[in-house]
């Protein structure tokens, strides 16, 4: 069969359309089968040259996972400082679910991978676009099975690094959330509190070359 049916393919839309970087958790534990199914479905992410980087440390230990919160909120400051003028706005945000979250992850890039050519020759960083597909997938697969997850890109990642005990040239990418909420999100929860709004598709979408009129600044919205 080279077509879905019409149901099914509504359905992959309606998971794309409806997926929300998710702040707010239930604190109910996600069941052992559910996280497996949702791993399998980053682990069938495709990846360049089939070098499959992704790499998941899952966080079982309380106090790991305190430590960790404390990177994320050291970093959340940084940032509020460096984003000046939108400094209290920013902190007002809530931008993670660490502590509240049923199921913590950190998606780490492998090491040596300097080893692997293929299609990264000229573009090195194919590798992180592979494990992006990957976090993708269990986002997407996550949605559909009714549980949140949220992105966390605040940490220092040599800091979580050496926490974790990745070898050198891993690279931790990702923090991710994950758990039962009680409701996902009518609309991106940045958009919702008014940090910034979808561009138009129309003005993203060029042809046969780079169309010079863009100069907006995302943090200035």
């Amino acid at each position: 069969m080279n077509k879905f049916s019409n149901e099914e393919i509504a359905a992959v839309y309606k998971v794309i359309a409806e997926r929300r970087d998710m702040r707010h958790f239930l604190p109910d534990p996600i069941e052992p089968e559910l996280m497996t199914r949702l791993l399998h479905a980053a682990h069938l992410a495709p990846s360049v040259g089939f070098m499959q980087p992704w790499r998941f440390i899952r966080i079982t230990d309380p106090a790991l996972r305190a430590a960790i919160h404390q990177l994320v909120e050291q970093e959340r400051i940084n940032t509020a400082h460096a984003l000046h003028e939108r400094e209290d706005e920013f902190m007002r945000l809530k931008v993670e679910g660490v502590r509240e979250c049923g199921e913590l992850l950190v998606v780490a890039l492998m090491d040596r991978r300097e080893e692997y050519i293929f299609g990264r020759r000229t573009l090195p960083e194919m590798d992180l676009a592979s494990v992006s597909c990957a976090i993708q997938n269990i986002w997407l697969a996550a949605r559909a099975e009714g549980i949140g997850m949220g992105w966390v890109s605040l940490f220092d990642p040599e800091q979580l690094r050496l926490l974790l005990d990745m070898p050198a040239g891993a690279k931790p990418m990702a923090i991710l959330c994950l758990g039962h909420v009680e409701a996902f999100y009518p609309k991106p929860m940045l958009e919702l509190e008014g940090w910034a709004t979808r561009h138009n598709l129309q003005d993203l979408v060029f042809e046969n070359s780079w169309r010079h009129d863009d100069n907006r600044n995302p943090e200035a919205t």
